[in-house]
């Protein structure tokens, strides 16, 4: 096991190397002033969207545009944004936040590109079913020769879309927060005893198919989003003393690196903690990475431009709000110097020191509520990624394998699951990033048609 676990390491450090920095970061930057930083420019209009004003239920698709967002909201909202925050913050103090904050902004242009893509392209299955994602655009948009980068996509998505790492974190979270502390013994049996249950929790819900995933989440995610949000804000209060240091610590250990404690990159420590945070805000927004445009290719719409426009949402929601809130309250509690918890540990520490007795236990209800939903999406991506491979027909298989993996998600350790799907999210984003730099003049038309109808 030890063999195995330095091997995903070095797999993932591999592939997280400058050729994929420079793809994912720098290509998301041209495509941010390519745009004219349409992101920020159309921001009151993509709200306008998201609200339903343009809903039309005669549109191909299957979906709303809320549904679509949520749903792609309900797979990066979760561990990412509670447990990745404290692994990065664990690994590179207070500056590896403002490196997310930057991914996030750059992802919001790219989120834009990718999913206008997943509408402008959308291909059929082999049972004549529209569908939208990486696999769909690349084949529809750019032809056949391009197959073997969809096939690449596809192959890496049936293994970055399962839920080992949420699973991992969720299990670790029952186990710290509600058994130890009430005395129950924790080990490999209490792991599998909780792993069989969110089998059957989301055996029920994903076996539905799209339409109970997307209902779901549409449900589920708002509310928990609040509930975070209330519960960091009243950590804030009882801390507002140390949140204006903290903000500074971020801004200026952002490019001092002075808490970094992990790898260097291109000789330095700075670059170690850039690729950090680049690479937490990857695992936490998926821009560039393709999972989401499969949600958003299945929206009820003809203007891909929309689409695009309620994507871009997602980095800013899930990044700019939600990690930051994860953030400030782990630094402003100062348990990310006196504990040596990692990931949703470290967030549970935080909470049960400003919220005591109560807000393990409220966080223990977000970090499920966040887990369970990203569990459902996670699945429709893979199911999608079977079905592009293998046909519509055999997709269901994919649940099957899915369901399996949570029982080893339960069980392994933290470091080998993080590295496994850091890995094989760092090969997704290879296809998706390419087609989407090729085909970006197309989407940049399509906007140009869509202003001029907009002021008819």
């Amino acid at each position: 096991m030890l063999e195995l676990e330095q091997f995903l390491s070095d797999f993932a450090s591999f592939v997280w190397g400058l050729p994929l920095l420079i793809l994912l970061t720098g290509g998301g930057l041209y495509l941010l002033m390519y745009s004219r930083f349409l992101p920020f420019r159309f921001m009151g209009h993509a709200i306008q969207v998201l609200r339903g004003k343009y809903d039309n239920p005669d549109d191909p698709g299957e979906i709303s545009h809320f549904q679509a967002l949520t749903t792609a909201l309900s797979a990066t909202v979760g561990m990412g944004n509670i447990a990745g925050v404290a692994v990065a913050i664990a690994i590179g103090g207070p500056g590896a936040v403002f490196w997310m904050w930057v991914s996030a902004v750059i992802g919001m242009a790219t989120k834009f590109f990718t999913s206008a893509l997943a509408i402008m392209y959308r291909g059929k299955d082999s049972e004549g079913q529209l569908q939208g994602g990486p696999m769909y655009f690349i084949t529809e948009g750019l032809g056949a020769k391009w197959k073997p980068l969809a096939v690449m996509f596809s192959v890496c998505g049936l293994v970055g879309a399962l839920p080992i790492f949420n699973v991992n974190q969720l299990t670790q979270a029952i186990n710290d927060i509600l058994l130890a502390p009430n005395h129950i013994p924790v080990g490999f049996t209490s792991s599998f005893i909780i792993g069989l249950v969110l089998v059957a929790l989301t055996s029920f819900v994903i076996l539905g198919g799209l339409d109970r995933i997307s209902k779901t989440a549409a449900k589920l995610v708002p509310s928990m989003v609040v509930l975070y949000f209330v519960l960091v804000l009243i950590i804030l209060f009882v801390n507002y003393d140390q949140v204006p240091k903290y903000l500074g610590m971020i801004l200026s250990n952002a490019f001092t690196a002075h808490n970094f404690k992990g790898d260097t990159f291109l000789g330095g420590t700075l670059g170690g903690l850039i690729l950090l945070g680049i690479r937490r805000a990857a695992f936490s927004n998926e821009a560039g990475i393709g999972t989401a445009p499969m949600a958003h290719g299945a929206a009820k719409t003809t203007e891909p431009v929309r689409e695009g426009l309620v994507a871009m949402l997602g980095p800013a929601i899930d990044t700019l709000v939600v990690c930051t809130l994860t953030a400030l309250a782990i630094l402003v509690t100062g348990v990310w110097q006196t504990s040596d918890a990692n990931g949703v540990s470290l967030t549970a520490t935080a909470f049960n020191k400003a919220i005591p007795y109560a807000g393990k236990y409220l966080l223990l209800i977000c970090i499920f509520i966040f887990s369970i939903s990203s569990l459902f999406s996670y699945s429709y991506y893979g199911s999608k990624c079977m079905s592009f491979l293998f046909g519509a027909q055999n997709k269901h298989w994919y649940n099957y394998i899915y369901i399996a993996s949570i029982i080893v998600g339960a069980t392994t350790s933290l470091s080998m699951m993080i590295n496994l799907i850091d890995g094989f999210f760092a090969l997704m984003a290879i296809p998706t990033m390419l087609a989407t730099l090729i085909m970006a003049p197309r989407v940049l038309k399509q906007v140009t048609i869509y202003v001029k109808k907009l002021e008819r």
